[in-house]
């Protein structure tokens, strides 16, 4: 009995220690891309990936022939078909995390990226039947509003509409952002003032600063390296009700200032910063010195009480 108590101590420890380490460093966090098809779910849940994202739309089995209706399905638009439901990927996800769960290191989080509006309100039963959101990481991700630089090829998903079928999840992480239009030959370009302020006023208006879910915002590596004023006042303004975070995500051929985005992950901590880019661009950042580090999160800190 003592020695079975021992056991269970060490093992209480060794997950504190990780969450704890987790918590401490989050540019750490390692992910997976667009998991959308079975073969590549199966490699990644074989490997020391801590993070899968996937892509949902509305669409159909490739083994449905006679396709006459739309399921959640692991797609990235235009692609229409796919050889896994959304309620399939979930199963095994969950199936292999509970599998894990005492060992922490291979449990692994998911965020589920909602092409449509239609594609999320579909998949709220889905994942209420299908996932353990209050065992382990679940994030709900939708570009919720327009954004950088004059970006009007993507339609956002619809906010009131998003966040209404979004209480149905209970504490689900929000990964809430922009659409954005960027690429390698851009050099200039910000999260405007009006786009910090829309989202605010959506969060608030739809009372999510009242459900107190956590939150991170998406923000591309290239265009929010020129806005740490404005995330900065976007973090000061909801850290009072909502665990604030941010993912720092980049296309490979992104052009980005990579001084200013280390200044970037710095002033707002590695504590709150998710840095999923490139591993090219990810070994430029250097985050291992973080000699400044101090320096930058007091900036922070004082901006928020101006």
């Amino acid at each position: 009995m003592i020695f079975s108590l021992f056991l269970w101590s060490l093992l209480v420890l060794s997950i504190a220690n990780s969450v704890a380490d987790a918590k401490a460093n989050l540019t750490k966090v390692t992910w997976a891309h667009a998991v959308n098809d079975a073969e590549f779910l199966t490699r990644v849940l074989a490997s020391d990936i801590q993070f899968i994202e996937a892509d949902i739309s509305l669409g159909y089995m490739n083994d449905d022939v006679n396709k006459e209706h739309e399921i959640p399905i692991m797609a990235h638009p235009p692609a229409t078909e796919s050889d896994i439901s959304l309620e399939t990927f979930l199963t095994r996800i969950l199936q292999y995390n509970r599998e894990g769960a005492k060992e922490t290191s291979k449990v692994k989080g998911v965020k589920l990226d909602f092409k449509s509006i239609g594609a999320f309100e579909g998949a709220i039963d889905i994942i209420r039947s299908n996932y353990d959101m209050n065992s382990f990481a679940t994030w709900i991700n939708a570009d919720i509003l327009p954004g950088p630089v004059d970006n009007t090829d993507t339609i956002p998903v619809d906010p009131t509409r998003f966040f209404t079928a979004a209480r149905r999840l209970g504490k689900a992480t929000l990964s809430i952002g922009w659409t954005t239009r960027w690429g390698a030959d851009f050099t200039g370009g910000l999260y405007t003032d009006p786009q910090i302020d829309a989202m605010i006023n959506a969060i608030r208006t739809n009372n999510i600063d009242k459900a107190g879910n956590a939150i991170t915002f998406p923000v591309r590596a290239g265009i929010v390296a020129s806005s740490v004023k404005n995330m900065i006042r976007l973090y000061c303004e909801l850290k009072d009700t909502n665990d604030v975070t941010f993912t720092i995500w980049s296309s490979a051929d992104d052009a980005v200032n990579v001084e200013k985005l280390r200044e970037f992950i710095f002033t707002m901590g590695l504590d709150r910063t998710y840095v999923d880019v490139p591993e090219d661009l990810h070994r430029k950042l250097h985050l291992d010195e973080n000699a400044f580090s101090n320096t930058c999160k007091k900036t922070l800190q004082a901006r928020c009480f101006d």
